[in-house]
């Protein structure tokens, strides 16, 4: 079978070894396809960063689509059976790093866009993209600074579609309307080092932080709510001790993470989680990092349109979710009242043999297209 216009793009761009933060002309291709539909195509670098914002139209409703051209390392190339970033059709899918997580979306994106418009051609409101190449790194160059200076020109945005991988079995199974956010801390219980033959001369940090890290997992920090399951506290590194068995560590250091949702506040689990520190009287420094504040679209005009586009496509019955880890819809849902995010099955994403099955690549495009036309559409006279 001949390939489609939006399975020749997307190999087009697996082909490009756009690992993080690198772009590797990724948006320049993007570019060259939007400019001729009338988008006003704009290029904002910072620190390395190659970063699009493209719009067509300067009316109400602004619709954003938002995604990433880097991808994550493809890992050992010998261990991939064919090469990351040569595009290979195999056994029904299509194989690349990029695959699924996300190129398939930025190349649906655009030919829904294409067919939209010509169909379309007095559509309402506006149209627009959000790319950038630093996702799948630290995200501080990337989406984050393109909302910035959107906000700053005032510049409003009404919908927005990110194109992660949200599908768990099949095309269209699972939307994510929302991220819980990550807080995460360091924590040094600070001793005394001594012989462990003489304890009264030395002071265990392990034994003075056990009964608070105890305390810490059987928190309950919230009841989540209708869209997010309860907070969730977990260690991920504990270290202490000289590695000799005759002494008593000088100071034990951990990590721990929150995963948390709009039940509660960075804030509010920071204040807690120093109260029972405290409360046991540890003596110890804690070091915060927040990566990530979580974000709720509840069910709404976008929602409500993507679904039936999922419906109509494809006869399946979507689900909202919360679950997963971060992503760049933190960022926009700052200034965008509806964020949903949807894209490819996530089952191969990260991993050696990235894929994607053949069958779904044009669903995906026309499911974007008639999201848009059940947004954008001028009405029937």
């Amino acid at each position: 079978m001949k390939p489609s216009r939006t399975q020749l793009l997307l190999e087009e761009l697996i082909a490009l070894d756009s690992v993080t933060p690198q772009d590797k002309g990724c948006q320049q291709t993007l570019i060259s396809l939007l400019a001729p539909l009338g988008f006003a195509c704009e290029t904002i670098e910072s620190n390395g960063v190659t970063n699009l914002w493209a719009r067509k139209g300067t009316t109400s409703p602004v619709f954003v689509f938002a995604g990433h051209t880097d991808v994550v390392p493809p890992g050992p190339e010998h261990q991939w059976a064919s090469h990351p970033f040569v595009p290979t059709r195999r056994d029904g899918k299509l194989y690349g790093r990029g695959a699924s997580d996300m190129k398939a979306s930025i190349a649906a994106m655009v030919v829904a866009c294409e067919e939209f418009i010509a169909a379309h051609p007095g559509h309402k409101g506006s149209i627009a993209f959000l790319i950038t190449s630093d996702e799948e790194g630290p995200a501080t160059d990337g989406t984050v600074v393109v909302c910035e200076r959107l906000e700053e020109r005032g510049e409003t945005l009404d919908y927005c579609l990110v194109g992660e991988p949200t599908s768990n079995h099949v095309l269209g199974d699972t939307i994510k309307n929302g991220r819980r956010g990550s807080l995460s801390g360091h924590l040094v219980v600070k001793g005394v080092q001594g012989h462990i033959a003489y304890p009264q001369l030395a002071r265990n940090p392990i034994h003075q932080a056990a009964p608070a890290l105890a305390e810490l997992a059987a928190e309950v920090w919230d009841e989540g709510n209708e869209y997010y399951a309860p907070t969730s506290w977990q260690v991920s590194n504990i270290q202490a001790g000289t590695g000799a068995n005759n002494v008593i560590p000088g100071h034990l250091s951990l990590d721990f993470n929150f995963r948390f949702s709009t039940a509660s506040t960075a804030d509010g689990l920071d204040a807690r989680v120093h109260a029972i520190l405290d409360r046991h009287g540890l003596d110890y420094a804690l070091q915060w990092t927040l990566s990530g504040l979580p974000f709720l679209t509840p069910k709404g005009v976008l929602s409500d349109a993507l679904g039936a586009a999922i419906q109509d496509e494809l006869g399946v019955q979507t689900e909202l979710s919360t679950t997963g880890g971060t992503s760049d819809g933190r960022f926009i849902a700052r200034i965008c009242p509806q964020v949903i995010e949807f894209g490819p099955p996530n089952a191969s994403i990260h991993k050696i043999d990235e894929h994607i099955e053949l069958r779904y690549i044009d669903p995906l495009k026309n499911i974007y297209r008639r999201t848009l036309e059940q947004l954008l559409a001028p009405h029937e006279q």
